[in-house]
C-alpha cells in the first residue's frame, strides 16, 4: 500500500552535514521524496507537532534543541514508508539503536538536556497526514 509520511531531519543533522547521506538512504531503499524544504521551526508550529508533549518537564529542551537550527523537512511516499522509515530510523536514543539504521550509525547521545537523534517520522498513516499538513501549506 502506498502511503505518505513526514520525515525530518533535524538540527543536529544538518549541522553535522548528514542530509546527503540521510536522502541517499531514503532514495537507495526505493522510498521518493515528493516535497522538501529546509525550515527554522518556529515554537507555534512546534507546539502543534509535539502537542502531546507540551507541558512535560523535558519540552522546554526539546523546544529548544528543534529552534536551534534549520531542518529538512520531507514528505517520503512509498509502499510501507511509515513503518519502513521508523525501522529506517532506528531506535529513540542512538545509543540503543542498532548499526545498520540512521540513529545507530550517526547519532550518539551528548551530554544534553535534549535526546538529539537526527532524525524524525511519523508513527502512523494518520499521523502522517496530520504532520505533513503542518509542516506543507
Amino acid at each position: 500500500m502506498t502511503e505518505q509520511t513526514l520525515m525530518l531531519i533535524k538540527p543536529d543533522g544538518v549541522k553535522r552535514a548528514m542530509i546527503g547521506n540521510i536522502i541517499n538512504r531514503v532514495e537507495n531503499k526505493g522510498y521518493r521524496i515528493i516535497d522538501m524544504k529546509m525550515v527554522v521551526p518556529t515554537e507555534q508550529l512546534l507546539n502543534k507537532h509535539y502537542a502531546e508533549h507540551v507541558g512535560k518537564s523535558f519540552y522546554p529542551a526539546l523546544l529548544e534543541y528543534m529552534t536551534s537550527g534549520p531542518v529538512v523537512v520531507m514528505i517520503g511516499e512509498g509502499t510501507n514508508v511509515v513503518s519502513g522509515w521508523r525501522a529506517m530510523m532506528g531506535e529513540t536514543n542512538p545509543t540503543s539503536a542498532m548499526p545498520g539504521t540512521i540513529r545507530g550509525d550517526l547519532g550518539r547521545e551528548w551530554d544534553e538536556p535534549a535526546m538529539m537523534n537526527v532524525v524524525h517520522g511519523s508513527d502512523s498513516v494518520t499521523t502522517a497526514k496530520y504532520e505533513i499538513s503542518l509542516w506543507f501549506d
